[in-house]
């Protein structure tokens, strides 16, 4: 290679204009990028514009301000935090702040790892790429889930997705955690999912998914702390694990010569062995594999 004349001017550097974002960036296997990730899906809104122009957005009571500037901190890009005050449905002085992402780079980062343009709430799905899973699961309750106590002070952990993968997954990651089994069901009024645990698996739950020094919102850290002093009342009755229907006892359900002696060597109350049988009959019966997974 000819080596370059010294006395010739310097040959301009186009790359300077635009370093190039560190290779870490939204590596999901990084527990902070990972909780970003999965707050982005549930609360963040990304939109495309003309000529490669977009933004994504998320905004906040500003009550949770601090959480936008960790993402901020997190993202190697030019962001921004803004706050207003408005009239809303529910307060006549709303303070709120909002977060703002412009670049194309990053944009395109987001959108390729599972983060939608436009309405998404149907469509996200749990990273496709090596993740790390509590740390996702919190970012998405974080966003779309509640964390304390009940009017009747038990403790629980809630989240309200319209995503059928999102919540399958929670429910699945969640019985490994917490042994509790739950099965996923739109509600009639407005066809999101709402998945709800409590008692003991509330508190194991919540100490796994908000573990110390972890990124979350502070008032749910709090409040997932603060499950840990319940304790069960005396006399209150621990309700046994669900069974759960296998094929095996589908095919002694449905061949056994009387209801009576179905219910007898499966060890279930007639009433359920009624109910499952008809809805095998009528097709109408779950999966004996749960969530698809």
């Amino acid at each position: 290679m000819a080596e370059q004349d010294p006395s010739a001017p310097a040959l301009f550097d186009m790359s300077a204009l635009t370093p190039a974002a560190p290779r870490s960036f939204m590596d999901l296997e990084d527990p902070n990028y990972a909780y970003m990730f999965g707050f982005l899906q549930a609360d963040g809104h990304m939109a495309a514009g003309t000529r490669l122009r977009g933004s994504l957005t998320v905004e906040l009571n500003a009550r949770d301000i601090q959480i936008l500037r960790e993402f901020q901190d997190l993202t190697p890009y030019n962001t921004s935090i803004t706050e207003r005050t408005r009239s809303t449905n529910f307060s006549e002085s709303h303070h709120s702040a909002t977060w703002t992402l412009c670049a194309l780079e990053a944009r395109t980062t987001l959108n390729q790892l599972g983060l939608p343009y436009g309405k998404k709430s149907k469509k996200i799905t749990p990273p496709r790429v090596p993740f790390s899973r509590r740390d996702y699961l919190r970012g998405v309750i974080d966003a779309d889930g509640s964390v304390g106590f009940t009017g009747q002070g038990l403790p629980f952990v809630s989240l309200t997705t319209s995503s059928t993968a999102v919540g399958a997954y929670l429910c699945h990651y969640a019985k490994k955690v917490t042994g509790a089994e739950r099965r996923i069901k739109r509600n009639t009024r407005d066809g999101v999912y709402n998945i709800l645990y409590t008692k003991e698996a509330a508190i194991r739950l919540a100490e796994h998914l908000y573990f110390p020094g972890c990124l979350a919102l502070e008032r749910k850290r709090s409040a997932a702390a603060a499950l840990a002093s319940w304790v069960r009342p005396p006399g209150m009755k621990v309700r046994p694990p669900r069974k759960p229907w296998t094929a095996e006892a589908d095919r002694i359900l449905l061949t056994a010569p009387t209801l009576s002696q179905a219910a007898a060597e499966l060890g279930r109350s007639q009433s359920s062995c009624k109910v499952r049988r008809w809805r095998l009959v009528n097709g109408t019966g779950p999966s004996t594999t749960p969530y698809g997974l």
